[in-house]
């Protein structure tokens, strides 16, 4: 009787153990991002150390990134496709849309994601006639809490004000009505109060106060914000974190890393 009542509690605790552990956590409903302005692919230095941007990227473990001035096999980046080879160096899944055609190859932006890619398509941007053509790569993908959010990389027109403004419309459209909360990413060659980034306000909260924004250019001596992160709608998201990573080395740019809580 008494090895009958033991046996009984031995199992009882078991299952309770086996319920326990069976149970799901809370997931993960934070999302770590990444805007970076690679200069093509090549260091300060003047070479194609890809491994030294990679390490950029990986010291703040993004689970997804928006790369501009990325070079798809042009001659000057030695035949290289440039989002594959960071994708292969940071184990993440790499996108590339070209916005041109440049240098035996493609200039355009990238996408690195932690994450399998829904769906995805490049957008060209409108610019004033004569102006260097502009695009936006987005995305949709899933979370680790299994939400569906949508994701652009983007860089605007460096000529010409009229031009940002008129991609800054073009972006505004993407998300008009959208069913999913999304990011924007990118360098967008605007200072804060210009138009262009005022314009996009109207759909997008941007991710650092405007009195004290993240400068992000250039790195030796960061005095300009020009590469951004922000939001839609503002209800669904949370600013945990915001910061630069400014290296002299790996690109012209500094990068901008946000940490985002997607709210229920």
């Amino acid at each position: 009787m008494v090895r009958q009542l033991l046996l009984l509690i031995f199992f009882s605790i078991f299952s309770l153990h086996i319920s326990i552990a069976e149970k799901p956590g809370k997931k993960n409903k934070y999302l770590r991002v990444l805007t970076f302005n690679i200069y093509h692919g090549a260091t300060m230095k003047g070479d194609f150390d890809l491994d030294y941007i990679a390490d950029i990227i990986k010291s703040v473990d993004p689970d997804i990134v928006a790369l501009q001035e990325v070079d798809f096999k042009t001659n000057r980046s030695k035949k290289y496709d440039i989002a594959a080879e960071l994708g292969y160096r940071t184990k993440m899944a790499p996108l590339f849309g070209a916005s041109m055609p440049y240098d035996g190859g493609e200039y355009g932006n990238a996408i690195l994601s932690k994450r399998s890619i829904i769906s995805s398509e490049k957008i060209a941007l409108p610019g004033m006639k004569g102006t260097e053509p502009r695009s936006a790569l987005t995305i949709t993908t899933l979370t680790e809490s299994g939400d569906t959010v949508v994701f652009i990389s983007t860089h605007f027109s460096n000529e010409d004000e009229r031009s940002r403004v008129l991609q800054a419309q073009k972006i505004n459209e993407l998300v008009k009505g959208s069913r999913y909360p999304a990011i924007l990413a990118g360098d967008l060659n605007a200072l804060p109060g210009s138009k262009s980034i005022e314009t996009l306000k109207e759909e997008w909260r941007v991710t650092d106060a405007s009195k004290e924004p993240s400068f992000t250019y250039p790195p030796n001596k960061p005095e300009k914000k020009i590469d951004y992160i922000m939001y839609t709608p503002a209800k669904k998201w949370k600013v945990k974190e915001h910061k630069t990573i400014c290296d002299t080395i790996a690109s012209d740019h500094c990068s901008y890393f946000v940490v985002l809580e997607l709210k229920d």
